[in-house]
């Protein structure tokens, strides 16, 4: 599935989770609604997904957990929090680099409206942008 397809579904299933349980849940909560709403899409998802980094000779196991990871290609970031602190889109950036990924989503729940929330994150591109 091209990239910007599988990110408007990620988006329409963001909305459709925050206006049927709203902004109050922990991150996890809404971690396992979208999976469990990606993978009735028939989506590859994988969750929680642990990932070493080397450095030098040294490889240090389990260096980082994405939250998702859907069909190879695009990271989910989740997080409920206000306000968002901009280190959550550097963690992104590096977790897309050393994945070698192009494309994440930091996506926020904590929000009013979905589309505050939603934000793409691009590898090499060093920008953040507001979806919708």
């Amino acid at each position: 599935m091209e990239i910007n397809a599988l990110t408007g579904k990620v988006v329409d299933l963001c909305i459709k989770i925050h206006n049927k349980i709203g902004p109050g849940c922990f991150e996890r909560v809404y971690e396992e609604i979208l999976y469990y709403e990606l993978c009735k899409l028939g989506l590859n998802v994988q969750r929680q997904l642990l990932f070493p980094i080397a450095y030098e000779e040294l490889l240090v196991e389990n260096a980082y957990k994405l939250d998702l990871l859907v069909e190879n290609k695009l990271v989910l970031e989740l997080k409920s929090v206000y306000p968002l602190p901009g280190l959550y889109f550097n963690q992104l950036r590096t977790q897309l680099s050393l994945m070698n990924l192009k494309h994440g989503m930091l996506i926020n729940f904590k929000v009013e409206l979905m589309k505050q929330g939603i934000h793409r994150v691009f590898n090499n591109f060093g920008k953040e942008e507001i979806l919708l």
